[in-house]
């Protein structure tokens, strides 16, 4: 059995909702940031757009796009 990586279209009369992309959040040097592992932190440094350095206290962590788990407060 194998799985394809093909992404179903949603049809107009489905009684399900639409998938919905998450909003893409953009930090800046000194933004507060939660992370679901990590827990509280402070963006440190970014990296044209593509990648943000976080400081959580007992570690500095380069967190890549697309920040799933990063929720700036």
């Amino acid at each position: 059995m194998t799985k394809s990586a093909v992404t179903r279209r949603h049809l107009p009369a489905s009684p399900f909702r639409i998938p919905v992309a998450p909003p893409v959040e953009n930090f800046e040097v000194g933004d507060r940031v939660t992370h679901d592992v990590y827990g509280l932190g402070r963006i440190i440094g970014v990296e044209d757009e593509v990648a943000v350095l976080a400081d959580f206290g007992s570690r500095q962590v380069r967190i890549i796009k697309p920040y799933s788990k990063v929720t700036k407060l």
